[in-house]
């Protein structure tokens, strides 16, 4: 099978990490768990959405304006899922509230402690953020995005499911009857492009996607911190699957990056030689696929030979008598057909 566009990604310049990044990437320990991250699905492989309610301010007032900003985290890691957030405010408070008051920036740009602190305020009851703000994210499973690229009836590729992400999150908070009128999002290739179709889906929206958004747009700053944010306390619960429920300190697997040592080291050291890993890995990823080809066990199924009355029989035929050699070697598989007389 042809691999996907984006089948060994993790190889391109823009996922290698410096030793600077790796450690911004990295979770910090007691990473601020938001209710953004469902633990039991997490450990299941399962993709997950969260909505936060309506913020009390805007509720008492839905025809308020509102500026959204749209983001991403976790797009090259082989560990980990990608998730996808959302954030919207009113269009008055925008950089007052988010730029001036509490220095929304990229999440990159911001340690990991600073990035948790600030999740947990836009989480916590009573605070501006959460009185004037509200979120949304699409966590999408390291297991789903693999069986989505290697689907045998045709590849579901990283960037189709990031848009598909990002449209549903859009329309999830236009539902709830937020009156949202400008959008900004980090692009996912080429801006013009992403924007036309976002502009035909969504046309009463002014929406704007631009290189480095999450720099220029103090929503989209926001915005990539809850998907961040999420994504770290996700590598966390994560990784309790093999620390155990009572870890508590640094995550082993670093990053999560196939460029961060740390995460390679915890793969090869890992690696089950027939099964692999865990819903936490993506084996869609050219890291997983070479280390298991390279140190897996060599597993090889032998079919049985196909001939013509084989290949023409139905298997209704083991059950009605089409083919009396069959059916006996079928049934008596189990042991012996017993007659009514026995009974």
């Amino acid at each position: 099978m042809s691999q996907p566009a984006d089948f060994a990604m993790e190889n391109s310049q823009t996922d290698q990490l410096d030793s600077q990044n790796v450690a911004e990437e990295t979770p910090t320990e007691n990473v601020f768990i938001p209710p953004s991250v469902d633990k039991v699905r997490q450990l299941l492989g399962e993709s997950c959405t969260h909505v936060s309610p309506i913020p009390p301010l805007l509720a008492a007032d839905m025809s308020t304006e509102c500026v959204l900003g749209v983001d991403e985290a976790g797009r090259g890691p082989v560990l980990g899922p990608m998730v996808y957030a959302l954030y919207y405010l009113p269009l008055s408070m925008h950089r007052s509230l988010l730029a001036e008051t509490h220095h929304f920036d990229d999440s990159k740009v911001l340690t990991p402690a600073v990035r948790s602190d600030l999740m947990e305020k836009i989480c916590t009851p009573g605070t501006d953020l959460y009185q004037h703000c509200g979120w949304a994210t699409r966590s999408l499973s390291a297991r789903d995005i693999s069986a989505a690229q290697l689907r045998a009836n045709g590849a579901y590729n990283l960037n189709a499911q990031a848009m598909d992400a990002t449209i549903d999150l859009i329309q999830q908070v236009l539902d709830l009857g937020v009156n949202v009128r400008e959008v900004y999002i980090d692009t996912i290739g080429p801006p013009e492009t992403y924007q036309k179709k976002l502009e035909r889906i969504f046309p009463s929206l002014s929406i704007t996607v631009a290189k480095k958004a999450d720099s220029l747009y103090p929503c989209v700053s926001a915005a990539s911190i809850c998907a961040k944010v999420t994504r770290d306390a996700a590598l966390e619960v994560l990784y309790t699957a093999y620390a155990g429920p009572d870890h508590t300190g640094e995550v082993v697997w670093g990053s999560g990056y196939p460029s961060d040592a740390r995460c390679t080291n915890w793969l090869k050291a890992n690696m089950n030689p027939v099964f692999g890993w865990g819903n936490e890995c993506r084996f869609s990823w050219g890291t997983a696929k070479e280390l298991l080809e390279t140190k897996g066990a060599p597993c090889r199924v032998d079919w049985p030979e196909a001939d013509d009355a084989t290949d023409n029989l139905k298997l209704t035929g083991y059950f009605t008598g089409a083919d009396e050699e069959k059916e006996d070697e079928i049934a008596t598989w189990f042991g012996r057909r017993v007659t009514e007389a026995v009974f």
